[in-house]
């Protein structure tokens, strides 16, 4: 019954964050990809409360623990690794494209999970939850430089 409930957590899907911001990069220039969480369902190490009568009435806290993020950047995969990224200049989840052109990035996500009842300690949950992360379309443009005469 835990694994169940674990199974059925409104796990958060995580969200691509893209640097430089707008989802607009140039070609040659290093992109950096942050995982974000919503405030919308469960993420890492965050609790969730399933109802006692599911589980013949003892009050259970389940909370999901990041396994591993696996990023799909259009061109390369990165992963899976544990690594959340970061924002310029210190993230370490970058991607430098070569050519112009479109593509769905996005972080795909696994969990496993944790329960404890009445406050105890936490205890593993076996088996885990893979989720597929919210697609972002990253557009990677050409700048050419011109000279002019005043």
């Amino acid at each position: 019954m835990i694994r169940e409930a674990f199974h059925d957590t409104d796990f958060t899907l995580p969200v691509v964050n893209i640097q430089p911001e707008g989802d607009v990069t140039l070609v040659n220039l290093p992109t950096y990809f942050e995982v974000r969480f919503p405030e919308a369902g469960f993420g890492p190490d965050e609790v969730d409360t399933p109802d006692p009568a599911r589980l013949l009435g003892y009050r259970i806290e389940v909370r999901p623990r990041l396994k591993s993020v696996t990023y799909h950047l259009g061109e390369r995969t990165v992963g899976p690794t544990t690594s959340l990224g970061g924002p310029h200049p210190t993230g370490d989840v970058t991607a430098t494209y070569t050519r112009p052109g479109t593509h769905e990035v996005r972080a795909d996500i696994v969990y496993t999970g944790q329960f404890r009842v009445g406050g105890s300690d936490w205890f593993d949950i076996p088996g885990e939850v893979d989720l597929e992360g919210t697609p972002v379309t990253l557009t990677v443009r050409e700048a050419k430089a011109r000279l002019y005469t005043n």
